[in-house]
């Protein structure tokens, strides 16, 4: 074997599901956003970020197997600067896919990103402290 040789091909834990080199789980428990993130550190992973539309669509299908139904959190929010949003993960917040209207900061308390959201589950702005099953995710490298 030389330098920089893997002896053998990482994979996602056990419950996890792979996508494009990374992994992802869903967390039924409903949680506030914060709380969402401090358990997926508990598991070296952040809240999901999302890069592009056949990601979305591959994690949602992975919350359907899990029985999930609904909205759940994942790593976007604006909370330090009102619309600038940014991923927890520091990945580039380049793909969206956000329902008509929003976000819209609804009462000026709307700072984290749901998943889901509605009939055609797209993506909203909602108060953090409300409580919601949340989506993790860690690089496979």
């Amino acid at each position: 074997m030389t330098c920089g040789q893997c002896p053998f091909t990482p994979t996602c834990p056990s419950g996890w599901t792979e996508y494009c080199g990374r992994c992802f789980v869903y967390a039924p428990k409903a949680s506030t956003w914060g709380d969402a993130q401090k358990n997926c550190q508990s598991m070296d992973a952040n809240l999901a970020s999302v890069r592009n539309a056949e990601e979305y669509e591959a994690i949602k299908t992975m919350i359907a197997k899990s029985k999930g139904t609904g909205s759940a959190w994942i790593g976007g929010s604006d909370a330090q600067q009102e619309g600038s949003w940014f991923w927890i993960n520091g990945d580039n917040f380049k793909y969206t896919n956000w329902a008509p209207g929003q976000p819209d900061n609804f009462e000026g308390v709307q700072h984290c990103l749901q998943m889901n959201y509605g009939d055609a589950k797209l993506w909203d702005d909602l108060n953090c402290k409300t409580p919601l099953p949340s989506i993790c995710a860690k690089n496979l490298f």
